[in-house]
C-alpha cells in the first residue's frame, strides 16, 4: 500500500505531544476523579459517584463532536458563541487545526483538527466532572444524565468561546493560560449554584461523613496530579520551552500547596490529614493553572503558598463559623422542649 506523505504543515513532534497531553488530561477524569470520588464519599454513594464521572465523560464527547466543539471553537456566531455544527467529516478532522475567530492572533498550528478537537474535549469533560464534586450524595443519577449535555452546551461553550475561541473576552485582552476561568471558575460557580438549588445533604451525613477508602482517594489524587502535566503542558499547543516551564511550575506550586496545607493541619489540629493533603494538592493545581506559563519558579512557589493558606482558612475557619451561626439561629428559632412533667 502506498504511503501518503505528511502535509507540510504537520509537525509530528507537536502532534504527538498534543495527543499525549490530551490522554494525560483524559486520565485525570477516568480513572483519576472516578477513583477519587469513589474513595472520598461514604460507602453507600461510592459506585454512584464514580459512575457520574464515567457517564459525564461519554456524554460530553458525543455532544462535543455533534455541535459543542464548533460552538466553543468554530466560526463566530455571536461575540460569546461560535456557530453550531458537526465536527465529524474526514475532510475537516484531517485538515490543519485552526481556531477561526482567534487565528489572527496565534501562530499556525502544526497538527490536525482531530487532535485539537480531542484535546479540547478532555478539557470540557473534566470541567463537568469537577462540577460533579459539588453534587456527590445530593443529585439523582437520572437528573445528572440530563444535566451533563445541557450544561456543556449552554454554559461551557460560552466561556470557552469567549476566551479561547477568540470571543469578546479574548478581544479585551483577558488571558487564561489553561482554564482558570473557562474550567475552574465555571465549574466552581456552577457547582455552588447547583448545590444551593438542590439543597444540603441530610444533617446526619454532614455530621458523619467517613470516606469509603482513603487509599482509593490517594490513587485518584496521584493520577489527577500527574495528569495535570498534560493539562498545563499541552496548552501552548507546541512541544516547546513554554510547555516545559508550565509543567515545572505546575508541579512546584502543587507540592508547595500540599506541604503548606499539611503544616496548617499539623499546627491547628496536632496532626496532619490525608484528606487535607489532597485538598492542598488540588488547591495548588487549580491556583497555578491560569498562569502556569506566565510565571517563573518563585511565582509558582508564591502561588502554592497562597493556595495552601487561603482555602485552608476558608474550609477550617470560615465554613465552620458559618455552620455554627446557622445551627445557633436554628436553635434560637426552635420551640422550647416540652417539660418532662
Amino acid at each position: 500500500m502506498a504511503l501518503v506523505p505528511s502535509p507540510q504543515w504537520l509537525d509530528t513532534g507537536d502532534n504527538a505531544w498534543q495527543l499525549a497531553a490530551a490522554t494525560f488530561v483524559g486520565l485525570q477524569s477516568i480513572p483519576g476523579l472516578t477513583v477519587l470520588y469513589g474513595g472520598i464519599v461514604k460507602k453507600k454513594w461510592a459506585i454512584n459517584s464514580a459512575f457520574m464521572s464515567i457517564y459525564a465523560f461519554a456524554s460530553v464527547l458525543v455532544v462535543w463532536v455533534l455541535f459543542d466543539y464548533n460552538m466553543a471553537f468554530g466560526p463566530q456566531l455571536w461575540p460569546f458563541l461560535g456557530t453550531p455544527g458537526l465536527a465529524t467529516s474526514a475532510l475537516f478532522t484531517t485538515g490543519q487545526a485552526t481556531i477561526p475567530a482567534a487565528a489572527a492572533g496565534m501562530p499556525p498550528l502544526a497538527f490536525p483538527m482531530a487532535t485539537l478537537i480531542f484535546f479540547q474535549f478532555v478539557f470540557a469533560a473534566i470541567t463537568v466532572i469537577i462540577l460533579a464534586g459539588s453534587l456527590l450524595g445530593r443529585m439523582n443519577f437520572t437528573a445528572w444524565m440530563i444535566f451533563c449535555p445541557v450544561w456543556m452546551t449552554l454554559v461551557y461553550t460560552v466561556g470557552a468561546f469567549s476566551l479561547w475561541g477568540g470571543g469578546w473576552l479574548a478581544a479585551m485582552g483577558v488571558a487564561d493560560f489553561s482554564g482558570g476561568y473557562v474550567i475552574h471558575l465555571a465549574a466552581g460557580t456552577s457547582g455552588f449554584v447547583a448545590a444551593w438549588m438542590i439543597g444540603p445533604r441530610l444533617l446526619q451525613d454532614r455530621e458523619h461523613f467517613p470516606p469509603n477508602s482513603l487509599l482509593m482517594t490517594l490513587v485518584g489524587a496521584g493520577i489527577l496530579w500527574l495528569g495535570w502535566n498534560g493539562f498545563n503542558g499541552g496548552d501552548p499547543y507546541f512541544a516547546n520551552a513554554d510547555a516545559g516551564a508550565a509543567v515545572l511550575n505546575t508541579n512546584t506550586a502543587t507540592a508547595v500547596a500540599l506541604l503548606v496545607w499539611t503544616l496548617m493541619d499539623k499546627f491547628a489540629h496536632g496532626k496532619p490529614s490525608v484528606l487535607g493533603a489532597v485538598n492542598g494538592m488540588i488547591a495548588g493545581l487549580v491556583a497555578i493553572t491560569p498562569g502556569a506559563g506566565y510565571v517563573d519558579g518563585l511565582g509558582a512557589i508564591a502561588i502554592g503558598v497562597c493556595a495552601g493558606i487561603i482555602p485552608w482558612l476558608a474550609m477550617n475557619k470560615l465554613q465552620k463559623t458559618s455552620f455554627m451561626m446557622k445551627v445557633d439561629d436554628t436553635l434560637r428559632c426552635s420551640p422550647p422542649m416540652a417539660s418532662p412533667a
